[in-house]
């Protein structure tokens, strides 16, 4: 998620070299789908367009309600490695998502499994790179963490609060893959390979099926059932683009963003999670600027005019450094205190929804919010 801030650091996918022997083992890729009309078909040309030798493509559509279902089935009848499936009705007590994947692999053929969204780009060797860390490592589960595209105004400004807020957890790929710990776990479902057998023995997305950060808990139970995932900076080698305007940010961060800082943390100071980063984003980008303003037009008398200046100053050269690394305008960086403003009302309405959670046309209640305890 954001592979910008861990630019050549280590773990990076292009550590493992990829390797296409005559008996690679199958990958079956499965994307599940919903609305995606507008990002689906350049996702799968680029996935088919895979340089490694073996690899299936099954698309499950669970009840789109625009094109998506037929812009699949046209590129399906033009390629024999994809496979286009009607998803199931959604069971009671099921997230979409997961129900799609295992709809999914209840078809699939191959060894390994890798689960893709429908919004990211990828370059030829990310699957061959992928099988390759995952061998090489000894590893279960692969995770990538991709660049971030940022295109529209309240992208550029809204976002990178909250890819500082994943740093701020997970600050470093190679400690959290050398953490003994679950709950410093994490996995990002844009990208994951996994090895069935591991797979099935923890329970498959079945045990994750009420979870709206599957992704994040599949990873915890993963490594909770002695299969520690691998996380991996793939900057070079994936690009996705999560959100496009203020309203889809607005409800994609709120669907899981407090749900999931709680899940990273262990004992009661998990329900304090949400409000430290209400607090974060409060104390460290809106109180500097607004008490500068304050003191320079004689609101606020004391020694608050010094203390504003240099926080704000320190503030415009992190802004600048965010804006440098995720390739936006760096004149971005003075607005950064306003997309804060936002960014603590997306955090609040997560905290007010509770364990409702509403996500393209349904509505879900969390039915597991079990801490890791490892």
């Amino acid at each position: 998620m954001l592979a910008t801030w861990w630019v050549r650091r280590r773990p990076a996918l292009e550590s493992w070299e990829p390797v296409h022997p005559p008996d690679a083992p199958l990958v079956s890729v499965i994307v599940p789908v919903r609305n995606e009309a507008r990002t689906i078909e350049s996702s799968l040309r680029t996935l088919l367009a895979s340089r490694y030798p073996r690899f299936e493509v099954i698309v499950v559509d669970d009840g789109s309600a625009d094109a998506t279902a037929e812009v699949v089935r046209r590129i399906a009848a033009g390629s024999s490695a994809l496979t286009a499936v009607a998803g199931e009705p959604l069971p009671p007590g099921w997230f979409g998502k997961p129900w799609a994947c295992t709809q999914g692999v209840r078809i699939a053929r191959g060894d390994l499994l890798a689960f893709a969204d429908a919004d990211i780009q990828i370059h030829p060797e990310l699957v061959a790179r992928s099988v390759a860390a995952l061998q090489s490592e000894g590893a279960a589960l692969l995770s990538v963490v991709p660049r971030q595209l940022l295109g529209s105004f309240w992208e550029r400004l809204v976002m990178p609060h909250f890819l500082l807020l994943f740093l701020l957890r997970f600050p470093d790929p190679a400690r959290v893959n050398q953490s003994p710990r679950s709950r410093d776990k994490v996995a990002l479902g844009g990208w994951m390979v996994v090895r069935r057998d591991a797979y099935e023995a923890v329970g498959g997305h079945a045990r994750v099926r009420a979870e709206v950060s599957e992704d994040l808990r599949l990873a915890q139970r993963f490594h909770q059932a002695g299969h520690p995932p691998l996380l991996a900076v793939a900057d070079r080698f994936m690009s996705v683009r999560m959100y496009r305007s203020l309203g889809e940010i607005v409800e994609g961060w709120s669907k899981n963003l407090a749900i999931s800082s709680r899940q990273t943390v262990s004992g009661a100071v998990r329900w304090m999670v949400p409000w430290l980063l209400v607090l974060w984003l409060v104390g460290m980008w809106m109180v500097p600027p607004i008490t500068l303003l304050l003191a320079a037009t004689g609101a606020w008398q004391g020694a608050s005019m010094p203390w504003a200046a240099l926080a704000s100053t320190g503030l415009a050269s992190l802004g600048w450094v965010v804006c440098s690394r995720l390739r936006i305008p760096v004149a971005y960086a003075v607005l950064l205190p306003l997309g804060a403003l936002v960014a603590t009302g997306i955090v609040l309405r997560s905290i007010v929804r509770g364990e409702r959670v509403r996500w393209k046309g349904r509505d879900y209640h969390v039915g597991n919010l079990e801490e890791a305890t490892s």
